[in-house]
């Protein structure tokens, strides 16, 4: 028979302490220990939320002002966003003045949102672990609280990435920008509104007390085996806002004249001096980007004035017998920035609604440009805003003829009127309904 050799004793595994160690490496985010920064925790997320709940209401709020300054109800051409509906209760006829009205809000709303980055990127890292927990709804509440972070995250990110894009004049996404941003904005505040009465009461007790109450951890965002500390929560927040206050300095300046502007390196009209002279302020679009040609604006070109009274044509020379008048007012664009007021000199609208036939009430004029292509090339103006004394057909700017570039032979000028409404090397003005 063969010999048995004697069993050996069998040593324990050398490797089983580093199995916490090897189970820790696979485990996956919708476990709790995945994530691991000391930084995380409640009244880290509560600070950044109350922050974004002041600035993201400022965003709302001047983003509908922004929308009800195109007027959008008055004409297709001002607005075709298909099937607002109820969603258009808030519109109303906007103002003339203060004159620089729209230069406020708009750049409240584009500074606000730039400025808001770093608070929106830090406050949605703070709380991813909750995006991949599981099960994926542990009640009708919490069903209702994941479903509003999808609709808020989403479309948090939807808003300020085509805003950012529409700053920098990127036109990446499909369609109409005007368009996507409305309807996201709607999606952004179902979510937002919903959010806010889930977790504010939560978030009041976590400020006031630092540990919110009737859960079943002290601090359900809190890394339950962090990795050792090399910034603290304070520390977190400051770089937060240190990244904000950049943005901040390197974007506002747009909105005013001077060093200020050449500081404002990411925005578009910040870094660009436009030169010296008269016509020496920021535009939006130049004549040869909208193949404006020398003939359509010399000798032969005639504005055409229509109303009840008939269909008139002037010449340059002509208008410029006209009595004329002058206006101090800016121009401010929606992608923010704008410029101090400047000096115009031309015809009052409201007597060329009288000249059509509209000598006591004018009503509002339909303007059409004579570049042949882009956005906005006809544009129409409210009644109140033909009758403001400080609506001109602009034909001179800070004592000189207007530039080919800022509309030459003549432009349209209105208080707190958006920059696209301020229309260009105009053509026709046709009053009355519109």
């Amino acid at each position: 028979m063969p010999e048995r050799r004697p069993l050996r004793p069998v040593r324990p595994l050398r490797s089983l302490p580093a199995l916490p160690a090897l189970l820790r490496a696979q485990r996956t985010p919708a476990d709790p220990g995945f994530w691991r920064s000391p930084v995380r925790g409640a009244r880290f997320t509560a600070v950044l939320g109350v922050v974004l709940l002041a600035g993201l209401t400022l965003l709302f709020v001047t983003g509908l002002l922004s929308y009800a300054a195109y007027n959008p109800d008055l004409n297709r051409v001002n607005d075709k966003t298909p099937g607002k509906g109820w969603l258009g209760f808030y519109l109303f006829s906007w103002p003339t003045g203060p004159h620089w009205l729209y230069r406020l809000t708009q750049g409240l709303h584009v500074t606000v949102g730039i400025v808001l980055v770093p608070v929106l990127l830090a406050k949605l890292w703070s709380v991813i672990p909750r995006l991949f927990a599981l099960p994926p709804a542990r009640s009708v509440g919490h069903a209702l609280e994941r479903i509003s972070l999808l609709l808020l995250v989403g479309g948090a990110l939807f808003e300020f990435l085509t805003g950012l894009l529409n700053i920098q004049l990127d036109y990446l996404f499909p369609g109409s920008f005007y368009t996507l941003h409305f309807y996201g904005a709607w999606v952004f505040l179902a979510g937002f509104i919903t959010h806010v009465v889930l977790k504010m009461p939560q978030a009041v007790r976590v400020l006031r007390n630092g540990i919110p109450r009737g859960e079943p951890e002290p601090d359900t965002l809190a890394a339950p085996d962090p990795l050792p500390a090399t910034l603290s929560r304070r520390g977190a927040l400051a770089m937060v806002g240190a990244g904000s206050l950049l943005l901040l300095i390197t974007s506002a300046g747009r909105s005013f004249d001077g060093p200020l502007r050449r500081i404002a390196l990411l925005t578009p009209r910040g870094g660009t001096d436009p030169g010296p002279g008269p016509n020496a302020f920021q535009i939006n679009k130049t004549a040869a980007a909208v193949r404006i040609r020398p003939a359509d604006t010399g000798e032969r070109w005639r504005l055409t004035v229509r109303g009840p009274a008939g269909e008139f044509r002037f010449s340059r020379a002509e208008l410029l017998a006209m009595e004329q008048h002058s206006a101090a007012l800016p121009i401010a664009c929606v992608e923010g920035w704008s410029t101090s007021d400047q000096q115009w000199r031309g015809v009052r609208l409201s007597d060329l609604a009288a000249l059509a036939g509209h000598p006591d009430r004018p009503p509002g004029v339909f303007v059409e440009s004579l570049q042949r292509g882009g956005s906005f090339r006809k544009a129409a103006l409210r009644d109140n805003q033909v009758r403001d004394g400080r609506s001109l057909l602009a034909l001179e700017v800070n004592g000189a003829p207007l530039s080919p570039d800022h509309g030459y032979p003549a432009r349209i000028i209105v208080p707190a009127a958006p920059g696209v409404l301020n229309t260009k090397w105009v053509e026709t003005l046709t009053f009355g309904e519109l």
